[in-house]
């Protein structure tokens, strides 16, 4: 459980420098103090945690086919 919390957390952290690196650089503080009015499609200040869930379950969705993959090779 801890390990996949890491992972988790490393796509929030990879998915938000990627989207926002010029805000991240130019003024972070402000940044995160705007997530309130944010209005990413409709989703508002919750948009970063639902486009880090959706890459995540994609994530586990290639994980879980390589392992199957990789069960079936090995027999």
């Amino acid at each position: 459980m801890k390990k996949e919390l890491y992972i988790f957390i490393g796509i929030f952290l990879f998915l938000s420098i990627v989207m926002h690196f010029k805000e991240w650089i130019s003024h972070p503080v402000d940044h995160i103090e705007a997530l309130p009015e944010a209005g990413a499609y409709g989703i508002g200040a919750i948009h970063p945690l639902v486009f880090t869930l959706v890459v995540y379950i994609i994530f586990v969705l290639f994980r879980s086919i390589y392992r199957g993959v990789k069960k079936i090779v090995v027999k």
